[in-house]
């Protein structure tokens, strides 16, 4: 059964990685329910009532109102790095088991328990704040090479969520656009663009930068 495993929520860091000081990037597993809402802006809230985002330019907002990595990717980052990775420490708020996150097509839907629905946005691409929160100066190229990135939801259907509550997918839209395929097509893979635009549910920022990189214009 898919499930989400536990539901994270940020415990403030120092980030000397960008100039706002802080990062949110540390969330921790919490014990009980937690409430879902739609943020009502392009970037800055976190979906998740208790969260916190403080690089508010680049992260939060509808498009990125709750970010689900997989348990199963974790596990096998784990056994690459040596060490154990706990559920949150990729700052994701869902940490899942049971779903294909790298698999999810763009636009696709899950409900969580028993009213929550959230929908499948876009992937993240990794940054500076990843890369010093790993202590590894070449995490950028190795998160990138590896190509599991986890997904960025919004919200379609408010609640509230909690460890062990089921994930069931409801909808699946008719392309074949996934998580996996966008972040090549952003990143490694540029000759992959021009399927992106079959995937409407996109944040309106990447189909605006897949228009112009299609259409040969500078990114």
């Amino acid at each position: 059964m898919a499930e989400v495993l536990s539901v994270n929520l940020a415990v403030p860091r120092p980030n000397p990685a960008k100039g706002v000081g802080v990062t949110g990037i540390d969330k921790h597993p919490v014990v009980g329910k937690v409430r879902v809402s739609v943020p009502g802006v392009r970037k800055g809230p976190s979906g998740l009532a208790g969260d916190a985002i403080y690089d508010t330019v680049h992260h939060g907002g509808d498009d990125q109102a709750v970010y689900a990595y997989a348990r199963e990717d974790l596990d096998r980052w784990a056994a690459e790095l040596g060490r154990e990775l706990r559920g949150g420490v990729f700052g994701e708020n869902l940490t899942t088991r049971g779903v294909d996150v790298t698999g999810a097509l763009i636009g696709e839907r899950w409900r969580i328990g028993e009213e929550v629905v959230l929908e499948v946005a876009d992937p993240r691409i990794p940054c500076g704040t990843f890369a010093r929160w790993m202590a590894d100066q070449g995490w950028i190229k190795r998160f990138t090479a590896r190509a599991v990135p986890g997904a960025y939801l919004r919200v379609i259907t408010p609640g509230e969520i909690q460890a062990g509550d089921p994930i069931t997918v409801v909808s699946r839209p008719d392309h074949d656009v996934t998580i996996g395929i966008t972040f090549r097509a952003l990143t490694t893979e540029p000759g992959l663009l021009p399927r992106l635009v079959a995937a409407d549910a996109l944040p309106d920022s990447v189909k605006a930068k897949v228009r112009r990189r299609v259409e040969g214009q500078p990114a």
